[in-house]
């Protein structure tokens, strides 16, 4: 299913720089009529009642009868559900696209809304499809698969939809979950969206919404950050009440569903969803969790002697270093940029990479109401992604810009395999965008010969890594150690903000004094509240990026045939698997160490330019 509202990014705090307004030129916007014309459109109204008529006719059709199912009855079960997936998936996109591109519009608030529930009441009609696909036998699927080749297609989707049996309910509770999830997780969801969309930051007697007020944090002028700190803290301080029931009643809810379907952690239906083993995970954050003092805690003890701080406050940690420009690049400048690096690195590569901009496929300004961030949004196969940006020409921007960019080609590519096995599970699918950072921080660094840039580009590459790894490895933290005390009872906000604090501690470092009111800064993180537990998939991504670059610096050629086949491949192969042309084995804790080791490699040449 088309999953999140805030979907995959590694900007998970908004790293904006300001810029005026002849420095970034008129920026694009979406152009949504490749899925449909207007919320009046004529092709939708067909498309939900065609949805009506062909999940009433696939419940009559096939409920009841798979255990019994012949292999060409199975292959077209399957199409079917697939195809009623695809309408799906662009109806739900093209209403949360236009939600997203303001939040604070009353008409798309219940646009989206009204068409996630006419949504959720049509699917509960295919509720039963995986409960009774888990009850073949595996002798006789299999048997199925060996006599069929055009099903054989299908056996990834069958095995992760497998996967999940150990832990379904019986069908009437699946029925009632689903029926209620409109106004349970939804619903909280949406008063958490609204509620951060309307804030307002009072810094230097004007207001502003939350990105402005963020983004006041990567300013030169510590006043400015002090002063932009203090009214995030305040105000979100007044409002932490609310953030905190939304965020306990959310967990506990999941607590109660994990419990009546016997998870053995409150991870584990993430893992499952990303198609990877627990110890794989644990491995990952064992080795983040060990570096933290050759990483994070070394890299702020250095840019506190930057800024001539004995200690660091909160808001230094984003500050740029004092050698750092305030040199904006406008949109032409961030395109050419982007597409130079694609083009050196493969034509193929930048040739879907333009089609975004050619074809209005992107939202890049900041407007009134729009969701924080950025991210690309793969809708449906037979339509194409979309990319939203907030875009101010900071060079933080453009990397973003190559970012969403890289998710975009993958997702361009990884359609051929389908709606039901196109997506990537999300460790997987951060390793095309980081592969675009890479082509884009590379192409970037060899444009310039100036040392001061050099080592203002190489320190902020440095943080986007920290934030990138370290950060999500904390945030993940966070999340199981809330989920582990939310068993036992009500969180309350100082309970929660004891908890972000000690990790915030943990992993930022000995560098910083921590504010009063930051213990509330956990309060607008999206992904807590909208997907638990996704934040990993991001330091997931870097170390699997770093390791890739490297073998192509060492043997470019034949490098882009394996990338690509690996990037169509989609969600058709296990990680093992997808991974084994490149000599990289996840399962191995040596893989991860090394991993860190490159990093830690990129602040010992910070060190060495000082």
């Amino acid at each position: 299913m088309y999953e999140s509202v805030l979907p995959q990014s590694s900007k998970l705090e908004i790293d904006l720089s300001g810029a005026s307004a002849d420095t970034i030129e008129t920026l694009p916007k979406w152009d949504l009529s490749d899925l449909y014309e207007s919320t009046e459109s004529e092709q939708l109204a067909r498309d939900f009642a065609w949805l009506e008529m062909s999940c009433s006719d696939f419940r009559d059709k096939y409920e009841g009868k798979l255990e019994s199912i012949d292999d060409s009855g199975l292959l077209a079960s399957i199409v079917e559900y697939e195809q009623i997936e695809s309408v799906i998936r662009r109806i739900r996109s093209f209403a949360e696209l236009r939600y997203l591109q303001d939040t604070s519009d009353p008409e798309r608030v219940k646009f989206d809304a009204d068409c996630d529930e006419k949504i959720t009441k049509l699917s509960a009609a295919l509720v039963f499809f995986a409960i009774e696909l888990n009850k073949i036998d595996d002798a006789r699927l299999s048997a199925l698969h060996d006599k069929n080749e055009r099903l054989r297609k299908y056996r990834p989707f069958l095995e992760k939809t497998r996967n999940l049996k150990p832990y379904q309910l019986s069908m009437e509770l699946e029925k009632f979950l689903h029926d209620k999830s409109v106004v349970g997780k939804s619903a909280w969801k949406r008063l958490f969206d609204e509620t951060i969309a309307i804030l307002e930051f009072e810094v230097e007697g004007e207001k502003k919404p939350l990105e402005s007020a963020l983004n006041m944090l990567l300013d030169h002028d510590r006043a400015k950050r002090q002063a932009a700190a203090e009214e995030i803290a305040k105000v979100l301080g007044s409002r932490i009440t609310l953030f905190s029931r939304i965020t306990s009643t959310l967990i506990k809810e999941k607590e109660i569903e994990d419990r009546w379907r016997k998870l053995e952690s409150p991870q584990l239906m993430r893992h499952l969803h990303n198609n990877v083993e627990p110890e794989v995970v644990d491995a990952l954050r064992q080795a983040v969790v060990s570096f933290y003092p050759d990483l994070s805690h070394r890299y702020y003890e250095i840019k506190a002697k930057w800024l001539g701080l004995d200690k660091l406050k909160i808001w230094d940690r984003m500050a740029p270093p004092p050698f750092k420009s305030n040199r904006k690049m406008s949109w032409s400048e961030a395109k050419t940029t982007v597409l130079d690096a694609f083009e050196a690195f493969s034509p193929t590569m930048a040739d879907i990479a333009r089609r975004f901009f050619n074809c209005n496929w992107i939202d890049a300004g900041v407007t009134p109401g729009k969701t924080a961030g950025a991210f690309c949004s793969s809708t449906s196969v037979n339509v194409h992604p979309y990319i939203l940006l907030n875009y101010l020409g900071s060079p933080d921007d453009v990397i973003t810009l190559a970012h969403e960019l890289g998710h975009g080609v993958h997702q361009v590519l990884a359609a051929e395999q389908g709606e039901l096995l196109a997506d990537t599970p999300l460790t997987l699918a951060e390793t095309a965008s980081g592969f675009g950072e890479i082509l884009t921080f590379e192409s970037l660094m060899n444009a310039t010969e100036d040392q001061l840039e050099r080592k203002a580009l190489l320190a902020e590459k440095v943080e986007r890594t920290i934030a990138t790894v370290v950060r999500q490895i904390a945030f993940y933290d966070f999340e199981c150690r809330l989920h582990l005390a939310r068993r036992e009872n009500e969180l309350t906000a100082d309970e929660i903000g004891a908890i972000w604090m000690e990790i915030q501690q943990e992993s930022l470092g000995p560098a910083f004094e921590f504010m009063d009111g930051y213990e509330y800064f956990w309060g607008y993180i999206p992904h807590f509240i909208h997907s638990p537990f996704y934040v990993y998939s991001y330091a997931f991504g870097d170390p699997l990026v770093n390791s890739m670059f490297s073998l192509y610096r060492e043997e470019p050629s034949g490098f882009q045939e394996i990338y690509f086949d690996a990037l169509r491949a989609g969600g058709s192969k296990h990680h093992s698997e997808l991974l084994a042309p490149f000599g990289i084995d996840a399962a191995d804790p040596n893989f991860w160490r090394n991993g860190m080791s490159i990093i830690s490699g990129y602040i010992d040449e910070l060190e060495a330019m000082d």
